[in-house]
């Protein structure tokens, strides 16, 4: 026994000393798990399932802006002089941000702007810190502690938000974040955490005021929680409950009368007709902003304002952006003209022209009137400090250059709720009177207007934020009465990072298979729909006329056609378009020649459709036959853009090849490229998209293509290239693919190639046109010329390596030099000689189709374009406006 008992302890060590790096290992692994359940103490999700929130600080990636300045740590900043910005700014800027913006901007003026307010932020001057709202508490106040509650896990005190401050905690910081989400409790909890609720913590998990024993990370001389042990603070604001909207009137009321605010933009004129039609009533008011640059429309909507007394456009006009600053200016300028003007109103609806009633004007105004004096905004529906972030609201921008800069991350002002969401709203008059007058007493709205003149997408939160803490909280309706077809995958694909340092999402265009949407209206308090774009499809507006007023009678001309402005030769002073001024011109001249009369003047551009089909452009001119003193002719012609493509015949990927064509404008939200009538010029950004039809047999086996893409230039020459990968699918797929390529592209036949690896699957040419203008005027000297039409430059770098299977697509070099040579020449050319040659290349890629005359003329028999179906002069009562004078 004694013998045992002294060999043991060498046992013991000798085994240990053979084990010991098992015993390592087990040893970290211990160490981890004890480190994970020490953490997980700060992944507490909370009721409604939102998770671990990160510092507020952090920004999202997801949305940060392009073209940074970026900085390796311990470096310093790049320092911007006044030699690069044009002038000695009032500060040493330090953001980065904004560093970013002031390098990019195009404009001294917009420097300037930019500059200005970077140092105005970083003296600390420019936006208020503490706000005071106005909107009832009740016996809520701000700051006060309700003592030490005991939390769980499984069943949080504060259910409502959850977020960890690892080095900033406190009762103060949390009662701030609480009270910007809406939250009329805050509580901090183990020293780093912050949790926010709607309901007042039970009697029955009172503790003693020793269980909250742990500091916070924050501010050490302050206790924040402990061990679920929560510090529970009301933040000072009540919970907020949005309004009910009644769903009828007491007998005898009388009804509402609207103010239709209408902001548009584009060139959609047959759209707004139609659109007033549906709204349109005597006793109702119609005030149309159109955008300062969209000369066409302005001009010819002008002309209702001596028809209709209740007609009236804007006569100050704002060039807005998407998300500027500038949406929320242009709204509040034209409440104030509707509240200036001698209209009786009760409430205005801003839409657009993208926007169509879902119910009759009727039981718009019996819904209105039996909530006279409420507010219809629509809520964001998330988490009001994810909203904030997602929005970008924690960041200040600055419009400018028609561009939104971002110049650095900002704390929104302590005190006030937070809200936002939907753009389109219907306001009351007496809050239209109160946010377009502000008092100079009444700091709030005055600090409000403040931060959203620097915020991105303002009207989505402006009335929101305005109507939660101010004493018109009680008339918010979370329904702003619209439905909108959101489409997310589709709508949002970063798009608008050309105009905002965002990125921005969009809504779909309704069409026929999203008509169950439409109709599950019918039971809602929803009385439009957004967006519907009858160039991309007519039918859904159609059926939705039909649901609304009955069928249309088959004697009912023109119903399935629909026309929209592309040109008018009125625009020529403001816009100018001198591509397709120069291709109009050219196809004038040629249809001129086809009917033997002397062309003077090129009139109009416009597109048509038919059925939801593009059937080309029609150019209506001033012409002229025989002697010069004969009355002149007004023509109208219609043309069809091609392109030549082919397809390989016994290819089995070619077989399901459809729609391979090139163009600008892609939409990825609709899938489509906008530029129908296919004008390309040097200026312009090419993109391809085809459609690869899906597979019947879903039994067959899968198919992959690895394809290059090759553009060649009019010399033979590669000029850029893109690899595409191509999979099987069951359904159609519609693919596009961008270019690089170095402006001003040279004019002329230009040749996208599909290849694989020994075969050419398709090609297709297409015309880059040669312009005859130059910012509207005609090119008159050879330098223009050159500047316009020379372009000769290579896209890629000279140490470019051609692969060897690539040269057989290529012109040789001798080739290319004789093309160069003739190309260089074409760039010269002026007055008719470059007239002929535009009109050499027109003719191969535009077909002319038919013509017809504004008045009948014996010795020119064509029909007359009023009683000609596909004409721009034809019947079209479906957006005859003026139907509702008789």
């Amino acid at each position: 026994m004694d013998t045992h008992s002294t060999q043991s302890p060498s046992m013991s060590v000798r085994w240990l000393r053979r084990y010991r790096a098992f015993f390592l290992i087990l040893l970290c692994i211990i160490g981890i798990q004890l480190f994970l359940a020490y953490k997980s103490l700060d992944i507490v999700g909370s009721n409604n399932g939102s998770g671990l929130e990160a510092e507020a600080e952090s920004s999202d990636a997801a949305t940060a802006s392009p073209a940074r300045p970026r900085s390796v740590a311990g470096t310093p900043q790049p320092r911007l002089t006044a030699k690069q910005l044009g002038f000695e700014p009032q500060c040493d800027i330090q953001a980065k941000e904004a560093i970013s913006a002031l390098q990019r901007a195009k404009t001294k003026d917009c420097r300037q702007h930019i500059a200005q307010i970077a140092c105005s932020i970083q003296a600390g001057r420019f936006y208020a810190t503490q706000l005071n709202s106005s909107c009832p508490a009740g016996n809520h106040t701000a700051n006060v502690s309700l003592g030490c509650y005991r939390d769980e896990k499984d069943h949080r005190l504060l259910g409502g938000y959850f977020s960890s401050f690892k080095s900033s905690n406190s009762p103060n910081r949390c009662v701030e974040l609480c009270l910007q989400s809406g939250y009329p409790y805050a509580g901090v909890q183990y020293g780093r955490e912050c949790f926010c609720g709607f309901d007042t913590p039970p009697s029955a998990s009172k503790l003693p005021d020793s269980s909250c024993n742990i500091k916070c990370l924050g501010n050490v001389k302050e206790i924040c929680g402990g061990f679920y042990a929560m510090n529970v603070y009301e933040t000072g604001i009540a919970k907020f409950t949005a309004q009910l909207a009644a769903t009828s009137s007491p007998t005898g009321e009388s009804r509402v009368r609207i103010a239709f605010l209408l902001t548009l933009n584009g060139r959609a004129l047959r759209q707004v007709h139609r659109l007033l039609k549906a709204l349109y009533a005597p006793e109702h008011v119609y005030y149309i902003h159109v955008d300062e640059r969209q000369d066409y429309l302005y001009r010819k909507l002008l002309e209702l304002e001596t028809k209709f007394s209740n007609i009236r456009l804007a006569r100050k006009r704002f060039s807005t952006i998407w998300g500027g600053a500038s949406l929320l200016t242009m709204l509040l300028q034209c409440m104030q003209d509707l509240l200036k003007s001698n209209w009786q109103w009760d409430f205005v609806i801003n839409l657009s022209e993208s926007d169509f009633p879902v119910k009759t004007l009727d039981k718009l105004v019996d819904f209105l009137s039996a909530n006279r004096g409420r507010n219809f905004v629509k809520g964001h529906g998330r988490e009001t400090q994810k909203f904030i972030q997602k929005q970008g609201l924690d960041k200040t921008f600055v419009e400018c250059d028609t561009h939104m800069w971002r110049i650095g991350d900002r704390k929104l002002p302590a005190g006030i709720q937070v809200d936002g969401g939907s753009d389109w709203v219907a306001l009351s008059k007496s809050f239209v009177n109160y946010v377009t007058h502000p008092r100079k007493d009444d700091e709030l709205l005055q600090a409000l207007l403040k931060l959203f003149r620097h915020t991105l997408l303002p009207a989505e939160s402006f009335f929101h934020t305005v109507l939660r803490n101010t004493e018109h909280c009680h008339t918010y309706v979370d329904n702003n009465l619209h439905v909108t077809n959101w489409k997310r995958k589709q709508g949002c694909k970063c798009q608008y990072k050309h105009v905002v340092d965002w990125c921005g999402c969009s809504p779909n265009d309704f069409k026929p298979e999203d008509w169950a949407r439409l109709q599950a209206t019918e039971q809602k308090s929803l009385f439009f729909a957004r967006k519907f774009e009858p160039i991309i499809n007519q039918a859904v507006l159609l059926q939705l006329e039909e649901w609304l007023y009955g069928p249309y009678t088959q004697e009912y001309v023109n119903l399935h056609g629909y026309w929209q402005s592309l040109y008018d030769y009125e625009d020529q002073h403001g816009g100018h378009d001198d591509l397709a001024r120069s291709v109009g011109d050219s196809l004038m001249r040629l249809a001129a020649k086809q009917l033997k009369v002397a062309p003077l003047e090129l009139l109009e551009l416009t597109h048509y459709l038919h059925r939801d089909q593009y059937k080309g452009f029609l150019v209506r001119f001033r012409a002229r036959r025989g002697d010069p003193t004969a009355k002149d002719l007004y023509v109208e012609t219609r043309i069809r853009p091609v392109q030549q493509g082919k397809l390989a015949r016994n290819a089995r990927f070619s077989k399901r090849l459809r729609n391979f064509e090139v163009s600008t404008d892609f939409d990825q939200k609709e899938q489509v490229a906008r530029n129908f009538a296919k004008l390309m010029g040097p200026q312009s950004d090419l993109v391809l998209s085809y459609t690869y039809q899906g597979s019947s047999d879903s039994n067959s086996a899968s198919h992959s293509y690895n394809l290059t893409l090759l553009w060649l230039d009019p010399l033979g020459r590669l000029q850029d290239f893109n690899e595409l990968h191509v999979e099987d699918s069951t359904s159609d797929v519609i693919n596009h693919s961008k270019t690089l390529l170095k402006q001003p592209l040279t004019p002329g036949i230009w040749t996208a190639k599909l290849i694989g690896r020994n075969s050419i699957y398709a090609q297709l040419k297409f015309l880059i046109a040669p312009l005859a203008y130059g910012n509207g005027q005609p090119l008159q000297s050879v330098d223009n010329a050159q500047k316009r039409n020379g372009g000769l430059g290579l896209s890629l770098p000279e140490d470019f390596e051609l692969p060897v299977e690539w040269q057989q697509h290529l012109h040789n070099e001798n080739e290319q030099f004789s093309l160069r040579q003739e190309a260089e020449a074409h760039g010269k050319l002026l007055g008719v000689d470059l007239h002929n040659w535009i009109d050499e290349l027109v003719g191969k890629f535009f077909q002319l189709r038919e013509s017809c005359l504004e008045e009948a003329q014996t010795d020119l028999p064509l029909p007359l374009c009023s009683e000609t179906l596909w004409s721009s002069r034809a019947s079209d009562p479906k957006s005859d406006v003026e139907a509702l004078l008789k």
